[in-house]
C-alpha cells in the first residue's frame, strides 16, 4: 500500500530516511538536520516536495520522495523521483513497481519523470529499466 506522508509519520519517516542514507544505495550519508528539514517541508505541504509511505502487511516497508520542477527542455512539469527506499525484507514484492505506477498515475500532466541511481545498485537499475527509464547521455553538475 502507498499513501501520502502525514505529519504524524515524522518519526517513522526519519527512521526510514536514516536507513536509506546509511545503505549502499547512496554515496554518503547526509546530516540529520537535512532529514529533519525535509520532514518539516513535507509537514507544511510544500509545493516542491511530496512524501509517501510504503507499507506491506500494514507495516512500514519504505518511503518515496518526489521533487517537482518545471523544464523548458521537457516542455512542462518534471517529477523527480528524489528517493525511493524499500527495506530489504520487502524488496522483490512488487512494491517498487507499484510506487512508480502510483507516481505516474498521480501526475498524468508530467512531461518527464526523472531519477538518479547508483551504478552499483543493480536491483534498482533493473526495476527502472523495466519501467521504461533510460540513461541520460549527458553529465550533470552541481554547486553546493
Amino acid at each position: 500500500m502507498i499513501r501520502p506522508y502525514k505529519p504524524e509519520d515524522r518519526p517513522m519517516m526519519l527512521q526510514l530516511m536514516r536507513e536509506f542514507y546509511h545503505s549502499p544505495a547512496v554515496l554518503h550519508p547526509v546530516p540529520d538536520a537535512y532529514l529533519e528539514r525535509t520532514c518539516s517541508e513535507l509537514s507544511q505541504d510544500s509545493p516542491y516536495v511530496k512524501g509517501f509511505i510504503l507499507q506491506q502487511d500494514a507495516q512500514p516497508a519504505g518511503y518515496g520522495l518526489l521533487a517537482l520542477t518545471y523544464s523548458c527542455e521537457a516542455g512542462g512539469l518534471v517529477v523527480w523521483l528524489e528517493e525511493l527506499y524499500i527495506r530489504e525484507s520487502c524488496r522483490g514484492s512488487g512494491l517498487g513497481s507499484e510506487f512508480l505506477q502510483y507516481v505516474e498515475d498521480a501526475y498524468p500532466q508530467a512531461a518527464r519523470f526523472r531519477l538518479e541511481v547508483e551504478e552499483d545498485n543493480q536491483g534498482a537499475l533493473r526495476l527502472y529499466r523495466r519501467k521504461g527509464y533510460v540513461p541520460l547521455p549527458y553529465l550533470q553538475m552541481i554547486k553546493e
